[in-house]
């Protein structure tokens, strides 16, 4: 059981503990002396703090000890520990988790989870190649389905539509500013590219080259000033026609 009370010996070897947390902290100079903490019978921690610019709040820990009925005190760990008020690293994150669209560059893998959520299993094993004692009405089934795309080994589950969804309509939704102060939708634009699948009655592709939406996926009710009926191109204007006095007298 460990002693509250630090022992007497190990706790006045205050000299023997700063020698050793000089020697560590070398070529650093050691700070000041923190205190003491008993961590069992004769085993005491003595703190210093650290003065290395590179670990702010961290604290040298000298730990001390002696063997029952002896009269001299031995260092037994030397060791930097982060103080109250340490400078310390984030904690960790998963690499998934600190993903950000965009980090993904040429050659780089980003394999899918078995139990990635927005994923389900497109086909049941078997349909995607048919075997040897397969029926032929069973093989020309197969070969049906795979050629709009059915073999795919797994497809965008319902989590999956939503979570892209809601992405989409945080950029190019209508709550958007650009949206907010476009002269019209997209819904109504000739620029739009219809979508297939089940996004079709929402999303659709920007095909306008001035647009800042130009190849991107936007919100049916998304707009923007390049609607392809915001305002027809403004006509030049005539010249006022000449003012000739007919009061006066032209001077010759």
């Amino acid at each position: 059981m460990r002693s509250r009370t630090p022992d007497r010996l190990c706790a006045e070897a205050v000299d023997v503990a700063r020698d050793a947390a000089a020697r560590a902290a070398h070529p650093q100079p050691l700070g000041a002396y923190l205190g003491a903490v008993a961590e069992g019978d004769r085993l005491v921690t003595h703190l210093f703090a650290s003065e290395d610019p590179g670990y702010p709040g961290w604290r040298w820990g000298v730990t001390v000890a002696r063997a029952a009925r002896a009269k001299y005190v031995t260092v037994d760990e030397v060791a930097l520990t982060p103080g109250p008020d340490a400078l310390l690293a984030p904690a960790w994150v998963p690499w998934h988790e600190r993903l950000r669209p965009g980090d993904l560059g040429p050659g780089d893998l980003l394999p899918a989870e078995d139990d990635d959520l927005r994923l389900e299993p497109g086909w049941t094993p078997g349909t995607a190649e048919a075997p040897e004692h397969a029926t032929a009405e069973r093989a020309q089934v197969t070969d049906v389905a795979l050629q709009p795309g059915l073999g795919r080994r797994r497809v965008l589950s319902w989590a999956g539509v939503s979570e892209a969804a809601d992405r989409w309509e945080e950029t190019h939704g209508p709550r958007t500013p650009m949206a907010e102060n476009a002269p019209g939708p997209c819904v109504s634009c000739g620029f739009l590219l219809p979508m297939a699948g089940q996004l079709r009655q929402a999303f659709g592709v920007c095909g306008n080259g001035y647009s800042p939406a130009d190849g991107r996926v936007v919100s049916l009710a998304y707009g923007c000033g390049a609607h392809s009926e915001a305002a027809r191109a403004p006509e030049p204007q005539r010249p006022a026609p000449p003012v000739i006095d007919h009061m006066g007298a032209d001077p010759l």
